[in-house]
């Protein structure tokens, strides 16, 4: 169907996993239009890791190239316990060899090039009301009373998708029990590595991004944010070692949200499809959620390409992305499991296998797609 295809696509959300599909479709002749309810620039102070499945899924965009200035290149991922002393370590150049480097950049440098990629025609301020089932169609309202008719429309618009609710194809995400600190230091301690310090049902992530800054990630287990997020950050983690005192001197603005995690019966009802975080959100302890949304772009763009029709593609792309997503919410909860732990068993048994079994949560990824 592509090639200068006539086929009428909606994306609705323009992040990551949006712009990805308007990447990946306008690459395989297909002209979609795209929405998104917030205003431009909304961005969040933020950085982001992108493991090597991610930099294959932007190589398949002809995104890798404009990504490469970015940030930089993690070749080592270092776990410590609170102390600061070693567990164990993750040789990434082995791990990815052959699929994709690992980078650490800043979310809105990511943006900035799928922006671009996309085309840069993004409706932005355009909320959805509204979408009707038709029989070879879909009918989309949005709350200023304009709308229209798509051959597709796709649902890229997060965890708490309206695509999704509208469609009747699930409620809301699940919390997945975690409440989450994010940063970006600037002046804070040198740190060359992927370096994550796990302590009694928290976690504490240092992750450099480039021009000596550092994407902090911190986490504890709970379903209620702090009034007080810093104060409570320095109250989690004011005893751990490593870069953390350093980093907690420089720490001068924290976000603070909890974690999601989306599980869905189908992904499709009729011609509305659902990618991304809207259809298999999880928690982040794998840094999974980009890659996905890379992947899943790569391959709708693929299964509308060589199928027949919309409903035959959709069929093709669920099969084709059901397992790769269900083994990162596997993973992602068996690692999470292991923070209710005591570290005194934990820590011995990481100490002995912990870059093997670290390892082993990648392994379907590094197939291909």
């Amino acid at each position: 169907m592509g090639g200068s295809s006539p086929l009428r696509i909606l994306v609705v959300g323009a992040g990551i996993a949006g712009l990805a599909v308007a990447r990946a479709l306008r690459l395989a002749g297909f002209r979609p239009d795209v929405t998104e309810k917030l205003p431009p620039n909304e961005f969040v102070d933020a950085g982001l890791y992108l493991p090597g499945n991610a930099a294959r899924a932007l190589r398949r965009l002809d995104l890798d190239g404009p990504v490469r200035p970015f940030g930089q290149v993690i070749h080592r991922q270092r776990f410590l316990d609170a102390a600061g002393e070693p567990l164990c370590e993750v040789d990434l150049d082995a791990l990815w060899a052959g699929v994709g480097e690992c980078r650490a950049l800043p979310r809105r440098d990511l943006y900035q090039v799928l922006l671009s990629g996309a085309g840069g025609a993004v409706r932005h301020g355009a909320e959805l009301s509204a979408v009707e089932l038709l029989p070879a169609g879909v009918g989309v309202t949005f709350t200023d009373g304009t709308g229209g008719e798509y051959d597709l429309v796709i649902g890229a618009d997060g965890p708490r998708s309206a695509v999704r609710s509208l469609a009747a194809l699930g409620g809301p995400p699940q919390p997945a029990g975690q409440v989450v600190y994010r940063a970006v230091v600037r002046d804070g301690p040198e740190v060359a590595d992927w370096t994550a310090l796990l302590g009694q049902r928290a976690g504490f992530l240092v992750v450099p991004i480039g021009a000596g800054r550092l994407h902090v990630y911190a986490d504890e287990a709970g379903t209620k944010p702090p009034a007080d997020p810093l104060a409570r950050l320095h109250e989690l983690f004011g005893s751990y070692g490593g870069p953390v005192p350093a980093v907690l001197e420089a720490l001068d603005r924290v976000q603070v949200g909890l974690t999601d995690e989306v599980e869905l019966g189908r992904w499709y009802r009729g011609r509305v499809l659902l990618v991304g975080d809207a259809a298999h959100a999880t928690a982040p302890t794998l840094s999974q959620g980009a890659a996905m949304a890379l992947e899943d772009a790569v391959v709708l763009a693929e299964s509308l390409t060589a199928a027949g029709s919309v409903e035959a593609a959709l069929v093709a792309y669920e099969s084709r992305r059901r397992p790769r997503t269900r083994w990162v919410r596997d993973r992602t909860r068996d690692r999470n499991r292991t923070r209710d732990v005591p570290p005194a068993l934990r820590d011995p048994l990481l100490r002995g296998r912990g870059g093997r079994i670290f390892r082993e949560h990648y392994r379907l990824l590094l197939g291909p797609l």
